[in-house]
């Protein structure tokens, strides 16, 4: 069982809130290693189909590589493609397996994932070190791309005390490779390692004090600014259930959701924008 996290807002929390602008909330959804040439035909279907989305959201659909063109062709134009991951290397040349963010950009790909707490864990393998991570972050925002910035905890950590001491080493090393400016196309996913793909969602108290800390973070280790325009979105095993009562929380500005975007329930995830005020 994780406790919730009781924790009230600071007054330097508060007040960077009170200047947060957020135009749209941004609603991503990662199909992991999931998709065949059919199958995505079908899923791209159900989205074209679902009618106008919610004014307030921005959606992006992170898909395999092997399919990112295919699905550009075929998806409604209010919806951005994403890759799921970018190369460490810049450029072109002898990096066997790697997709490069000027190949990206060249194929109108406007999005990418970097440091996915599955690849941060890695495949049986070591995974990536918050140094690549962010290596691969600065690479992408230097062509152009926007980036889903992924940081979060193991359940050791929460049930320690020591989740941001976790997403603060993961953070700063973010900060030291990016200029301020780079910032304007960063959005951050806080994405609680125990809760991706278990069914236990961090409760709407837990997920809102960790979004706070991590907006004062923002505030206090780049500026102000930064923090009060970036978006901070849960990823997290959001679903059409606690959507609307995740996203109520006020520092929570989205979703990257994962197994729920393979079906029609993502579309209820997209709409939840349009049910709650903020």
């Amino acid at each position: 069982t994780v406790e919730p996290v009781e924790k009230s807002k600071s007054n330097l929390a508060n007040t960077i809130m009170a200047a947060a602008k957020f135009p749209k909330a941004l609603i991503g959804g990662n199909w992991k290693c999931n998709g065949t040439v059919s199958s995505i035909r079908s899923m791209a279907e159900v989205l074209n189909k679902a009618g106008p989305f919610s004014a307030q959201s921005e959606v992006v659909i992170a898909c395999p590589s092997i399919h990112l063109t295919a699905l550009k062709g075929i998806l409604r134009q209010d919806i951005a493609l994403s890759s799921q991951d970018v190369c460490f290397k810049k450029g072109y040349g002898a990096y066997t397996g790697e997709i490069s963010a000027e190949m990206l950009a060249d194929a109108g790909i406007l999005w990418t994932l970097t440091g996915h707490s599955e690849r941060r864990v890695g495949f049986g393998y070591p995974g990536e070190t918050s140094q690549v991570v962010a290596i691969k972050t600065k690479n992408a925002l230097d062509c152009g791309l926007s980036v889903i910035a992924c940081i979060g905890e193991q359940l050791a950590d929460r049930q320690n005390g020591t989740t941001m001491t976790v997403c603060a080493e993961q953070l700063d090393a973010i900060k030291n490779t990016l200029k301020e400016a780079d910032w304007k196309k960063v959005v951050i996913a806080y994405e609680p390692v125990w809760a991706i793909g278990t069914g236990v969602t961090a409760t709407p108290p837990q997920a809102q004090a960790t979004h706070a800390d991590i907006r004062e973070w923002l505030s206090k280790n780049v500026s102000p600014s930064v923090a009060a325009e970036t978006r901070i979105i849960y990823g997290g095993s959001a679903t059409a259930a606690n959507c609307s009562d995740l996203y109520a929380q006020p520092d929570i500005n989205g979703f990257l959701v994962g197994g729920a975007s393979l079906g029609g329930a993502f579309v209820n995830i997209i709409n939840c924008t349009h049910l709650v005020s903020k």
